[in-house]
């Protein structure tokens, strides 16, 4: 067993959740992340006996989020939407929701991110019942526009203080945060925040905005140096593997699987 490594099962989108599970099994992989509309095409109670029967724990569920709504049906339907998805990682035996905050429906991000902030409020009851914790993802700022307008961990730290610290904390990821002069500052308030750490790299040229990661030793992020901070921090959860590549998606997941499993060891680890 690869000791605190997750498949986060993006890294083979063409996969589906019991192809994931089994090369999971294969290659000695003890935790795995699943996203929501896989695991409810196979069904949530169907996804929950794999997962356990193959000997898999779940570090999170993904995703929630995109509060921000033009008008207050469609952010009334959002906020339901996280309902579920808080149901469901309850269900399926996720401790983590993740959530990408989404992009503000107009010019006013400052708006956007009092209605995300109002969001996870009116959902964090629910999370609080179900046991879920639900995990702020500040996305890199090139996303602000399409995907999050909580863009820096000082953000997503300042967010999740808003709400007891065993509801609302923090998901770290390299390919976001690799870049913030205020990252290793930040990590020395995270303590008893942090909800997960996601591993990828960043390559240049990059290969795309949303499919750009690469995997990890492939670029400029000093992954190692990163984990340990966070490390020190007190976090000793898993560690997702989250890779969005076309070359990783079209290759056979056993190879994705070989690769994964050697950079992990390579980069990541010690």
């Amino acid at each position: 067993m690869i000791e605190r490594l997750s498949f986060n099962q993006i890294t083979s989108k063409r996969a589906s959740l019991r192809e994931s599970v089994e090369a999971c099994a294969r290659h000695g992989v003890g935790w795995i992340a699943p996203w929501r509309e896989p695991a409810a095409e196979l069904g949530l109670k169907e996804s929950a006996r794999l997962i356990r029967d193959c000997g898999l724990r779940i570090s999170s569920l993904c995703r929630g989020g995109f509060f921000p709504a033009p008008s207050e049906s469609e952010r009334r339907a959002r906020i339901d939407d996280n309902l579920r998805a808080i149901d469901e990682a309850a269900e399926l035996g996720a401790p983590t929701l993740v959530l990408v905050c989404g992009p503000a429906p107009d010019r006013d991000l400052d708006a956007a991110r009092a209605m995300v902030a109002r969001g996870i409020e009116q959902i964090a009851d629910r999370a609080r019942q179900q046991r879920v914790r639900l995990g702020i993802e500040p996305l890199h700022p090139m996303f602000a526009a399409d995907r999050s307008v909580i863009v820096t961990l000082s953000q997503a730290l300042d967010l999740a203080a808003q709400f007891d610290p065993a509801v609302a904390g923090v998901i770290l990821d390299v390919f976001h945060l690799w870049w913030d002069p205020r990252l290793y500052t930040e990590l020395r308030r995270t303590s008893g925040r942090i909800f997960g750490l996601h591993v990828s790299d960043w390559a240049v040229p990059l290969p795309g905005i949303v499919t750009g990661r690469s995997m990890m030793g492939e670029g400029v992020i000093e992954i190692r140096r990163i984990r340990r901070a966070v490390d020190e921090t007190g976090y000793t959860g898993p560690i997702e593997v989250e890779i969005m590549n076309e070359k990783i998606w079209a290759q056979p997941i056993d190879a994705t699987f070989y690769q994964m499993i050697e950079a992990f060891r390579a980069f990541v680890i010690d």
